[in-house]
């Protein structure tokens, strides 16, 4: 996702893509009314977010935090659903 570019200057755009990301996959999963999604996907917009970022000093635990955003996003893809076409509003 990006645990390769900390501190580089690509490094914005990323951080961009991911809280945007992150935000519209809150939206999508709670029109499929399952909220609980959004408890992993909100930390993750929030850390991620450019506009007033959230300074981790170590950046071990900043790319593992990469890594674990990454699980969330796979996890919500996998296992979020709609189950009819009428649930999405």
């Amino acid at each position: 996702m990006g645990a390769g570019v900390i501190g580089t200057e690509i490094f914005t755009i990323v951080r961009y893509v991911v809280s945007i990301l992150a935000l519209i996959t809150v939206v999508l999963v709670w029109q499929a009314r399952q909220w609980w999604w959004a408890i992993g996907l909100i930390p993750i917009a929030i850390l991620w977010n450019p506009i007033v970022p959230i300074a981790i000093a170590d950046p071990q635990l900043f790319a593992g935090l990469h890594y674990t955003a990454a699980l969330v996003f796979i996890a919500v893809g996998v296992g979020a659903r709609v189950t009819d076409a009428t649930s999405r509003g």
